[in-house]
């Protein structure tokens, strides 16, 4: 594994609480947008499950890179398994060069990132069984101008003084992982958990954003062959791997309170539709930003659009009046980028649907 000498926190130690903009980070980090773009709109760029370095991550970044000149992108979003396969050995992995800056160079905007699976395993790649190792990544946004993580969970409301949208970025794992938690500070009942469901709900409550968009990297629901929460890969019981205690979670405290749930996990892009079971919340899964699955659907929620073979990456663009939502496949032989799929949501979620007791 490239990088600098192993670093390992002790069992049990505290990550940093949420924090929000303003920008902090490395001397000239990239700033957050303080105005909408030319067209009145907050442009942002999607991607996730992108941390691989092989040439289907570059072709996706090049040609994303050529969308984000053009639509005025100013916000970037990786949503989790940033450095694969177990994630960073330090906060001076060699990987995050090869794994995130290279790639991306050109897309010179702060990209909120979420952890993954797979930035948070040990010994067993993809397991999720060692959830300190986020904090690497947590560490590393002090020395990146691009990279934005202050915490393992945390939001950024746009603009700060009077915000249109607010980007509340939770951390999955320890909710979803596929081995027990060993350190009782990150189990799924822990205090980990518990602090960060008392900390979202009271984010979403207080926030005076017109658009509300949950970042994570496991998804509610979803069509593709990871299933959706609480019965993840076909598991049912147990608190890890069906994810049960995730799916507690997004009902009871994201469900018609958000208006969007950004996700990766499954190596797809769909676009889901709102229904009663989510109290008027979208899906979005969008996975597809280095690695494909076997295209087809498993699953069958009900969907405005999908695709379970082809790369790709997608742009958020927030406005007063609507939220807009473009889905880009990738031709990674000439690392271009066909629009796909565009959806507009033309209201928030209601009033009444977030005052939840």
């Amino acid at each position: 594994m490239a990088g600098a000498a192993l670093t390992v926190l002790a069992a049990g130690a505290r990550p940093a609480t949420a924090s929000a903009a303003p920008r902090g980070g490395a001397p000239g980090a990239f700033p957050f947008p303080e105005h909408p773009n030319g067209k009145g709109e907050f442009a942002v760029l999607v991607t996730g499950d992108a941390g691989t370095g092989d040439e289907a991550q570059y072709a996706v970044a090049a040609a994303a890179r050529d969308v984000c000149k053009a639509d005025g992108i100013g916000l970037a979003i990786g949503l989790g398994d940033n450095i694969y396969e177990n994630g960073p050995e330090s906060a001076h992995d060699s990987e995050f060069q090869d794994k995130f800056e290279k790639p991306n160079s050109g897309i010179d905007v702060p990209w909120l990132m979420v952890l993954g699976n797979h930035d948070c395993s040990g010994l067993i790649p993809g397991s999720g069984g060692d959830p300190s190792r986020g904090d690497r990544e947590v560490a590393y946004a002090t020395t990146s101008k691009r990279w934005y993580m202050p915490s393992r969970y945390y939001s950024v409301p746009l603009p700060v003084a009077d915000p249109l949208v607010e980007f509340f970025a939770i951390d999955t794992i320890p909710w979803s992982s596929y081995v027990a938690q060993i350190d009782p500070y990150f189990r799924w009942d822990g205090p980990y958990m518990r602090e960060q469901r008392k900390w979202l709900d009271g984010a979403l409550r207080a926030s005076r954003a017109r658009w509300k968009v949950v970042i994570g990297h496991h998804p509610y629901l979803n069509n593709g062959k990871h299933g959706s929460a609480g019965s993840y890969d076909g598991f049912e019981i147990g608190n890890y791997t069906s994810g049960v205690h995730l799916k507690d979670m997004y009902e009871n405290v994201v469900c018609g309170r958000a208006d969007l749930i950004l996700s990766g996990h499954d190596h797809t892009l769909q676009v889901l539709e709102p229904t009663a079971r989510t109290g008027g919340t979208r899906q979005v899964v969008c996975g597809a930003s280095a690695k494909t699955e076997d295209g087809k659907a498993h699953f069958a929620n009900p969907a405005a659009w999908q695709n379970f073979s082809d790369h790709g990456f997608m742009v958020l663009k927030v406005a007063q009046e609507r939220l807009t939502i473009e889905v880009y496949t990738v031709d990674v032989a000439t690392r271009t980028a066909t629009l796909a799929h565009r959806t507009r949501q033309t209201g928030p979620v209601s009033a009444a649907a977030r005052a939840h007791a």
